[in-house]
């Protein structure tokens, strides 16, 4: 059974840190790429940041470029999304995806939220 698990979403501050995990159980980890999209309300999910399987490259969403930084455990099969400088425009639910580009799979996860406010 494909489960991916998000957590470490919560309320924080204006310009604080959250670290969010996705832990993944019932495929072949390494052999997805993996990606944490977003949805506030009223607005379309958007992608905030991917990695390859061997996690050698990373891609961003232009409104998270430096601030957040994606990574992942193959050991652990973890995903990692780790967001600082976190502004009231981050709420929203972000979700962890897994993608395998050859056989065309996409599996997602029930997402978590957070959100952003003094």
């Amino acid at each position: 059974q494909v489960q991916l698990v998000e957590s470490g979403g919560g309320l924080v501050q204006p310009g604080g840190s959250l670290r969010l995990s996705c832990a993944a159980s019932g495929f072949t980890f390494s052999n997805y790429a993996m990606s944490w999209s977003r949805q506030a309300p009223g607005k379309e999910r958007e992608l905030v940041a991917a990695i390859t399987s061997a996690g050698g490259s990373t891609n961003y969403a232009d409104s998270v470029k430096g601030r957040f930084t994606i990574s992942r455990d193959n050991a652990k099969n973890t995903v990692y999304l780790q967001m600082n400088s976190l502004k009231p425009e981050d709420t929203a639910v972000y979700y962890c995806k897994a993608t395998n580009y050859y056989r065309g799979i996409d599996y997602w996860g029930k997402g978590t939220l957070v959100t952003v406010s003094s």
